[in-house]
């Protein structure tokens, strides 16, 4: 079975129609113009000189000859550097976006991020990455890997690696680099490492990696994992299947005798994180130079650098990035509208609809384009509560379909939709993105996600009070409260980081008028940023509303919302559990109460809705034929719909908000996408899809 492109002709039948969001959007922006503000949509002055919507599925042959920016130009030619063919791959990647035009070298792009190791930093730049999302995640491209394919039941599949491909740091990058990552930090039994799921077979059970050579890689799984080429192509957070061998040797005991702490892997991983370690060699377009914790991180160009524009110019184009450490939200808006930034991804500041009009009365001063990518959301802010609360008594009640399906009908979302979204999006019970490719396929996968969207999204406060009371949930002593059925009052704590959004604040704050009207007592409790993780996936805290649902490009191989499979979400102790199959922590601690374990982790009951979810997941990360894995994922939907909402959302694909420099070039607009954009989810990373490193300005002088 040959794989270069192995969704390519599955997603080829995806089509998605044009949303209303952006052209509601548009109406909100309507004052905006080429002249007197920020205008949606608009990508560089003249669009149409430029290459066209989308990006091409077939690699792009490189060139016979390759250039280099100047500055690495003076190197080569002082001695310092090799010949720029020398430091590139034989086949380099050529960027096969279609918007992008020839490029001039040189200045700085100024950046903001909320944190020193903030992991939005990676979400900009791709190449780490063993495959690519292409065109919104409707195809996948080689990266690192050049080309791979699969035996007859994808059960295994080979990997081939570029050749001549190198370390930021001039050194080569082979098969052990790979192996290092898998048998010495995944598999050592020290290191915390878990297996991802792009090392795991649909049973659960760890591939088998091994490298016939330098450029070969081979896994080997127990069971058919058909969707591997998509989850090599997931996130950038979480994916380092190749890390520096010979530089990070030196950190683990196994090759350097001199370590003996017993948690040297702390040490171990610092010095692995490329970007708060300037030492650390990469892959991406740029290379930490200076790192200040709390303070800045400048990045200047990898001069080995593994992708090239179609006439074999190498990328990036800009000399140097820097991220500058914001901690404080309306700070980092106000740094924007001063002019101090050149480049934003609205949902990493973050900047939403409602600044529009502020930054359009600051245009002035910053010299900014307004530009609306599909944010490709199943829902904007969501709630969800704890399905592994410790309380037994009120951990029944949250585990009760028909409570979470009351406070839905108690949720007027037409209200959110007006004041947060600007009337844009859908209103939804909470689904994954509509662009996922199981509602695209055909009519009975759109008629799944209406289904799933529309379940409980009607605002019925009669009804919820009906069915509240049917559950037991009454006040029966008369103080205007509702209490549990087994007794005690009935208080709902919507536990959010004290850094929590407008967005999402705002949302809470509807959330709790409403449900107060119910006769229900709402809290809303702020938790330390730092504290606020921990306390969630130990299980601790009852119910949290600052997060939003973005995941795909479908449900198998962006899961975390749909399966619990990973403790961040709405069942964190059941996503403990299976984050730990396979590993020697799985079986141990059995005799000990779930919640008192170290971590503290739940099995599912057998039948109980986790159990089948986790049922059906592993069936279609096993399943080779693509309509009958979608069939299953509409069968886990319909779970969702009978014995959820598992989260409870708002609004479905609003817009989303970049801002870039009017002289800063190649940053698409929304039409030149081929859906529009899908930028609110970490499976499909985003700006780096769009390749960052072939933005450029106009006047790369007037930006050193």
């Amino acid at each position: 079975m040959v794989s270069d492109q192995p969704y390519a002709q599955e997603f080829s039948r995806r089509r998605l129609l044009h949303s209303s969001a952006v052209a509601a959007a548009t109406v909100v922006l309507g004052a905006c113009s080429t002249t007197d503000g920020p205008t949606a949509d608009q990508g560089d002055p003249d669009p149409s000189t430029r290459g066209g919507k989308g990006s091409r599925t077939k690699p792009v042959e490189p060139p016979a000859k390759f250039g280099e920016a100047p500055a690495l130009a003076a190197q080569v030619k002082a001695g310092e550097l090799p010949p720029v063919a020398e430091r590139l791959p034989s086949r380099p990647y050529v960027v096969p976006h279609r918007w992008c035009t020839d490029g001039k070298y040189g200045g700085r792009m100024l950046n903001l991020v909320d944190k020193s190791d903030s992991g939005a930093i990676n979400e900009y730049m791709y190449g780490r990455s063993p495959l690519r999302w292409l065109n919104d995640g409707l195809d996948i491209g080689p990266g690192v890997v050049e080309s791979w394919e699969s035996n007859d039941d994808a059960s295994e599949w080979t990997l081939h690696l570029r050749e001549g491909l190198k370390w930021s740091d001039g050194e080569p990058v082979t098969a052990a680099d790979a192996l290092y990552w898998w048998e010495d930090m995944v598999l050592d039994e020290v290191h915390t490492a878990i297996p991802p799921d792009s090392g795991r077979s649909g049973s659960g059970k760890p591939m088998t990696l091994s490298a016939p050579d330098d450029t070969t890689l081979l896994l080997t799984f127990d069971s058919p994992t058909p969707l591997t080429p998509a989850l090599l192509a997931n996130g950038v957070n979480t994916l380092d299947w190749f890390v520096p061998k010979h530089y990070l040797g030196r950190f683990h005991p196994k090759y350097n005798k001199k370590v003996e702490d017993k948690n040297w892997f702390e040490d171990h991983d610092q010095h692995a994180n490329w970007v708060v370690d300037p030492d650390c060699p990469t892959l991406t377009g740029w290379h930490t130079t200076s790192y200040r914790e709390g303070r800045q991180i400048v990045m200047e160009r990898n001069p080995y650098y593994w992708c090239v524009d179609a006439n074999g110019n190498q990328l990036p184009y800009v000399d140097e990035v820097v991220f500058s450490v914001v901690t404080e939200p309306e700070v980092r808006k106000l740094q924007i509208q001063e002019g101090s930034v050149d480049y934003v991804h609205g949902a990493f500041i973050p900047i939403g609809l409602g600044d529009i009009s502020g930054m359009k009365g600051t245009q002035n001063q910053h010299d900014m384009d307004v530009l609306l990518w599909d944010s490709g959301s199943g829902t904007g802010s969501v709630f969800f509560f704890n399905y592994d609360y410790p309380e037994p008594g009120l951990r029944r009640l949250i585990r009760n379909p028909k409570f979470r399906q009351a406070l839905s009908y108690g949720f007027n979302r037409a209200e959110a939709q007006k004041a947060i979204y600007y009337n844009t999006g859908e209103k939804t019970t909470g689904t994954y993105s509509p662009k996922s490719i199981e509602y695209q396929v055909n009519d009975e996968g759109k008629q799944v996600y209406r289904t799933w969207r529309d379940a409980y999204v009607d605002f019925d406060p009669d009804k919820a009070a009906q069915m509240l009371d049917e559950l037991g949930v009454v006040d029966s002593d008369g103080d205007g409260v509702r209490e549990l059925p087994g007794g005690g009052k009935l208080r709902i704590r919507i536990d959010v980081p004290a850094d929590v959004s407008a967005e999402h604040s705002s949302k809470n704050n509807l959330l709790k008028a409403d449900w107060e009207k119910l006769d229900i007592a709402v809290e809303i409790n702020p938790i330390a940023p730092e504290a606020f993780g921990d306390q969630w996936q130990n299980g601790q805290l009852m119910a949290q509303s600052s997060w939003e649902v973005g995941d795909g490009p479908d449900h198998i191989t962006g899961p975390w919302w749909f399966v619990p499979i990973e403790p961040a979400r709405w069942a964190p102790l059941h996503g403990r559990m299976w984050s730990l199959r396979g590993t020697p922590e799985e079986n141990k601690e059995t005799d000990v109460d779930p919640w008192k374990r170290t971590p503290p982790r739940v099995d599912p009951e057998p039948g109980s809705p986790i159990a089948r979810l986790w049922e059906m997941y592993d069936r279609a990360k096993s399943e080779t034929d693509a309509l009958a894995r979608h069939r299953i994922v509409w069968d886990m939907v319909r779970i969702h719909i009978e014995d959820g909402p598992f989260f409870m959302g708002t609004v479905a694909n609003y817009p989303q908000v970049t801002m870039r420099k009017k002289e800063l070039r190649n940053v698409p607009a929304r039409d030149q996408l081929a859906l529009g954009g899908m930028v609110n989810t970490w499976a499909h990373p985003t700006p780096a899809v769009y390749d960052p490193e072939a933005y450029y300005w106009e006047n790369p002088d007037a930006h050193t």
